[in-house]
């Protein structure tokens, strides 16, 4: 079970840390991803994090504003979001994946997927 948290209402320029979080297993065996669905729209894959090394994929929309990175000792999984921008808006899920590939929308699968946390960026 994955549990989204930190999603919220900020203006543009803002920022945001989501947080993913594991329970009943060890999040560092696993490729982790992080997705977000606007409504009208289809789910984008927005970053990944590979299980061993700790190599990152990110899509070309967020390069230089969100950062994925582990916090290993707390099992969770972050999103650091920069500059947020008004079509950052959408519900954001993080999903267990098989391998973080450099997009991380080429992921050949993802599961176990949380319940989503809303990130609203208006003035």
């Amino acid at each position: 079970q994955l549990v989204e948290s930190g999603g919220g209402l900020v203006q543009p320029g803002g920022s945001l840390r989501l947080s993913c979080a594991a329970s009943g297993f060890t999040l560092t065996n696993y490729a982790i991803g992080w997705f977000r669905q606007a409504p009208g729209k289809e789910r984008e894959a927005v970053s990944c994090i590979s299980s061993v090394g700790g190599r990152t994929g990110v899509a070309d929309s967020v390069k230089g504003r969100f950062t994925i990175s582990r916090g290993d000792a707390k099992n969770t999984v972050y999103l650091q979001m920069n500059s947020l921008r008004p079509e950052d808006t959408a519900v954001y899920y993080c999903a267990i994946l098989g391998v973080c590939p450099n997009n991380p929308a080429d992921a050949p699968y993802a599961s176990n997927w949380g319940q989503g946390t809303q990130v609203t960026v208006s003035p």
